[in-house]
């Protein structure tokens, strides 16, 4: 493994939003949410060098203890954050780290699907590994006009989730099953 590091970045509230409200729709059940902990493991294996996650979280109405020891226990250093209603506290504070690493030595990946970060994503891709990993059919495609950004679907590739989960989406030939159709 590199000695180099990948800072593993997570918006937490825009994948749950995502997960629930499109392709759920409804709350996830505790079997249908990501495990957090192979996405730190499979941009270790990918990129051969060692994954930090942060967890961002918008705290400012409590703070869900139980999931923060979760995360702490996956190896994610949670990042409550706090602020008025009509700041969104995670996107700032990701902008935020985004623009700090651009004065380290390191890698990104970001898991959100959020236009927000197109810029200073962008601004990561100078030679460096960049990832994005979200549901491919539902992150932004302003993300596809940045060269160097490497593109991972959490389900598909980085295999997050214990159920199939019931996605819409286009399958290449080589690898279109008929007996998922014909149940």
């Amino acid at each position: 493994m590199s000695e180099r590091t990948t800072w593993v970045l997570v918006d937490g509230e825009n994948i749950d939003a995502t997960l629930g409200g499109s392709i759920l729709g409804r709350r996830p059940q505790s079997d249908e949410r990501p495990r957090w902990d192979r996405l730190l493991a499979f941009i270790e294996e990918r990129w051969g060098q060692s994954a930090q996650g942060l967890f961002f979280l918008n705290a400012s109405t409590h703070l869900p203890m139980p999931f923060v020891q979760a995360l702490l226990a996956l190896g994610y250093r949670p990042v409550p954050l706090s602020g008025p209603a009509e700041a969104k506290v995670v996107d700032i504070a990701i902008q935020r780290t985004l623009r700090a690493l651009r004065d380290r030595d390191a890698d990104v990946a970001l898991v959100s699907h959020d236009r927000d970060f197109v810029d200073d994503l962008a601004a990561l891709a100078d030679g460096r590994h960049v990832g994005l990993l979200a549901f491919a059919e539902f992150r932004s495609s302003e993300f596809a006009a940045v060269p160097g950004v490497e593109f991972f679907d959490l389900e598909y590739d980085a295999h997050a989730f214990d159920v199939t989960l019931p996605r819409v989406r286009v399958i290449p030939i080589e690898q279109f099953d008929p007996a998922e159709f014909l149940g």
